[in-house]
């Protein structure tokens, strides 16, 4: 039987001993020098092609997890992971491999074998690790995918352990209808500020005006929009988004616009300036 063959059938990856018990050792060491075989770890082979998260992952008989399986599901984050994640089995005692960042923990059947973390298990994951903001922008993301906010829900509050808590909070918040990355870290600062009464994608009507706001507060008739990099491609976008404005203010309704740079990098003056919005609204009027 054929080197590359037997490294087929055990999956991609075979350890020396797997290896030797089909293959004389001088063929999986000529293979190895020519390029054929790659040394993916001691004691550890597999077949060529280029450097992924899923080969590390099989480096260390592991799972991609975490920020990398993130990447992998297609949700947000603020950036790619530098090194890969990887969850390998509780048990599974440590070994040299390619660069990555370990997680010990237990690891379905199902994980093991496509070498990927489930989107409910990425999201838990990711829930417990990262910070609030981002973990509710994966979440929310998940949620407009194939994820349902009950499983979700349901499972995170049967998680234990370090950033469990924190895991239950991003479940509860989590909603399928947040409209981009960047709305869902806004609508993560005016959470833990505790700012109550905002709601996402709020549609405010006016005659036949209609309109759909990132977070609204009813009462107080306040829109808060998360504005991204985007610009205005024709002299017919920026009037129809001038109109949109005008038509929000003409309904009675305040309209705060933070930028990508305010909502990550001052953070606390966006609170601010929502909280000082707030309390001038909801201030009674004197007669």
């Amino acid at each position: 039987m054929e080197l590359q063959e037997v490294l087929a059938q055990l999956g991609g990856r075979g350890t020396f001993a797997q290896l030797t018990r089909v293959i004389p050792k001088r063929e999986l060491a000529a293979a190895v020098r020519s390029g054929a075989v790659v040394r993916l770890a001691r004691g550890v082979y597999g077949l060529p092609g280029p450097s992924t998260d899923q080969r590390v992952a099989v480096a260390y008989d592991g799972v991609v997890s975490h920020q990398s399986a993130a990447v992998a599901w297609r949700l947000p984050l603020l950036a790619p992971p530098e090194q890969p994640h990887i969850t390998v089995p509780t048990k599974r005692r440590p070994r040299p491999g390619p660069p990555a960042v370990l997680h010990w923990a237990p690891v379905e059947a199902d994980d093991q074998a496509r070498r990927l973390t489930s989107l409910l298990r990425t999201v838990l994951d990711c829930s417990r690790t990262l910070p609030f903001g981002e973990a509710l922008a994966v979440a929310d993301a998940s949620l407009a995918n194939k994820l349902t906010r009950p499983r979700l829900i349901a499972a995170a509050m049967a998680m234990r352990g370090p950033g469990s808590k924190q895991a239950r909070q991003v479940a509860v918040a989590a909603t399928g209808a947040s409209g981009s990355f960047l709305e869902s870290m806004l609508r993560a600062l005016v959470a833990q500020a505790g700012l109550e009464g905002f709601e996402p994608q709020v549609v405010v009507k006016r005659g036949q005006f209609r309109a759909r706001v990132d977070l609204g507060h009813r009462q107080a008739k306040i829109a808060v929009e998360a504005e991204g990099y985007e610009f205005h491609g024709s002299s017919a976008d920026f009037a129809a988004d001038c109109r949109r404005y005008d038509e929000l203010v003409a309904a009675g309704w305040l309209v705060l616009r933070f930028t990508y740079q305010q909502v990550l990098f001052e953070p606390d003056w966006v609170v601010a300036t929502i909280r000082q919005a707030l309390k001038q609204r909801l201030v009674p009027t004197d007669r």
